[in-house]
């Protein structure tokens, strides 16, 4: 599984299409399409796009909380946030060979998707982030390190976990120090779609 998930930004259909273009062109291999708010035929729109262009680049693509459209389209999986539908529900409607990411804020939200069977989490955030609207209590380091912790205690195995929200360049190393698999981005790609090499080449 990719280390670095691009989370697509942009407040109208040709925004978030050049975005992902951008990312694309620039060596991302994994594209989270999340258009909240938008209107369902663009959203579908931009779904059947993003799924061409991934494919073209032979990247993976995921749709955010849309399961269904996930299932259209043919997309590589679906990423659910907590209030979404279930991931047993999810599974259902995608199939085994498709992946299931769920987002997680705490411990309890990690063990959890853990017993969902989740393939990965998205825990975050790891500082204040203005793409996202509905912003779960912000982590740090200190919270990463806590859950991961909480989980070498009770011997849970660690998962693939991404850590996201505003995370910079110099945080991939200290975060990956803690147990963390990997990271989401989402503005910075937006904004500097070459600094992904960047980012590739701090992973461990």
């Amino acid at each position: 599984m990719e280390k670095l998930q691009y989370i697509s930004q942009g407040n109208t259909i040709q925004e978030q299409e050049k975005h992902i273009r951008n990312a694309l062109d620039n060596g991302i291999k994994w594209v989270q399409v999340r258009w909240k708010n938008a209107p369902e035929n663009e959203l579908i729109s931009l779904c059947e796009i993003s799924k061409q262009l991934c494919s073209a680049y032979q990247s993976v693509c995921i749709i955010n909380d849309h399961v269904q459209i996930a299932k259209e389209i043919d997309a590589d999986g679906v990423h659910l946030g907590l209030d979404d539908c279930s991931v047993d529900e999810a599974r259902l409607i995608l199939g085994e060979n498709k992946i299931i990411g769920g987002t997680a804020n705490t411990l309890s939200d990690v063990i959890q998707r853990i017993n969902e069977s989740c393939d990965y989490i998205g825990l975050g955030p790891l500082r204040f982030t203005t793409t996202k609207e509905k912003l779960s209590p912000v982590l740090g380091f200190e919270g990463y390190r806590d859950i991961i912790d909480g989980l070498k205690e009770k011997s849970i195995e660690i998962p693939k976990i991404f850590a996201i929200g505003s995370v910079n360049p110099e945080d991939i190393l200290p975060l990956q120090e803690i147990g963390i698999y990997g990271v989401a981005v989402s503005g910075l790609i937006t904004k500097q779609p070459e600094i992904i090499n960047e980012l590739k080449k701090v992973m461990i």
